[in-house]
């Protein structure tokens, strides 16, 4: 397994700067977020040129790209395909094999979403590219058993485990044990049960480190734990000092 830094946890500066305090942080991989509608890079600025988007998410040999969340906000569903096409073939320059999109939301329909998630799972993996989708509240994966079904009917989709909202939402901290198998890639942060405290520092949560990284060695899971710390204005501590905390507490686990 290997401790990455999500481009997210630094989203209130610029992409270079976001990519200069990791690599000062001594990480060697990053998550890179590809939201249309976040402060770094965009699916709409990759489809226009993938070479300048390349250029743009790496600083050097010492860190390099391991996965892109991606967020669309395309008008139609050709220029959505577009822009993945065109996120893939930066995967692929870029070595990255896993693009996280999110699910979508309680009440679009089962199978719509699987429809939906087939379509882009189809797309990527004629790339080579692997599709995962987050567990997240207010969507299809908020409870274990939803994530492991979209994972059932969606042949070829992976799961991104962020436990914090089986934590903090309607799941309220039961256990996750059936959707290990599916996990291809993972957030993490820390994370209590009460409203409100969806982030606290790390150690003041709810967050079993040690038995996830467990579940996933039984799995014979060797990618990423991603630090995935949300960079909000009301956040309790220093970014940079949390974010360097639970770099050192993964890599101790690892």
């Amino acid at each position: 397994m290997y401790v990455a830094c999500s481009t997210l946890c630094f989203a209130r500066h610029p992409l270079e700067k976001a990519l200069r305090i990791i690599a000062e942080l001594e990480f060697s991989k990053v998550e890179i977020a590809i939201h249309e509608n976040g402060s770094h890079l965009k699916p709409s600025d990759v489809v226009k040129d993938v070479v300048a988007a390349a250029q743009a998410i790496r600083i050097g040999p010492s860190l390099t790209p391991a996965v892109f969340s991606v967020e669309f906000d395309a008008p139609t569903q050709e220029e959505q395909d577009a822009q993945l096409r065109a996120i893939c073939k930066l995967a692929r320059s870029s070595a990255v094999s896993v693009i996280c999109v999110p699910p979508s939301p309680l009440g679009y329909g089962a199978d719509a979403e699987v429809q939906r998630l087939t379509h882009l799972v189809r797309l990527a993996l004629t790339e080579g590219i692997v599709v995962t989708v987050p567990t997240r509240i207010g969507t299809l994966t908020e409870t274990p058993a939803m994530a492991v079904e979209l994972c059932q009917r969606v042949p070829g989709l992976g799961l991104t485990l962020d436990p914090s909202h089986f934590i903090n939402g309607p799941h309220q901290g039961g256990a996750y044990d059936e959707v290990f198998p599916f996990v291809r890639h993972v957030h993490l942060r820390d994370t209590g049960k009460a409203p409100g405290k969806f982030q606290v520092r790390v150690g003041q949560g709810e967050i079993e480190y040690g038995r996830i990284i467990t579940m996933l060695n039984r799995q014979k899971y060797d990618r990423l734990l991603s630090v995935a710390v949300h960079d909000v204005a009301d956040a309790p501590f220093a970014m940079d000092a949390e974010v360097r905390k639970l770099k050192f507490l993964l890599e101790s686990l690892v």
